[in-house]
Formats: structure tokens, sequence, C-alpha cells
């Protein structure tokens, strides 16, 4: 349960920072992208135990 809510909020921001691209706000779109990647509960993530 707890990873199907990480990966809807990471996709979620994921799109928001592609349109923030498209829209040619450059820096709030990578931001809004790296925060997907730290969210994402595949890959890194940042609220994961190690």
């Amino acid at each position: 349960m707890n990873s199907t809510v990480l990966m809807i909020l990471a996709v979620i921001l994921a799109v928001v920072g592609v349109v923030q691209l498209i829209q040619g706000q450059i820096i709030f779109g990578i931001v809004l992208l790296i925060a997907a990647a730290l969210v994402g509960p595949g890959g890194h993530s940042i609220f994961r135990r190690t």
C-alpha cells in the first residue's frame, strides 16, 4: 500500500515537472523531476530505510 502511494506521488510530480519544462520553467521542472526520482519507490527513495 505504501509503495503504491509513493508511486502515484512520483508520477504526479514527474508529469507536473514535464509540463513545467514544456512551459519554459526549466529550473522548477528539473527540481520536480528530481523530487519524483527521490520519492518514487523504485531506485533511490528518501523514504526507504537502509
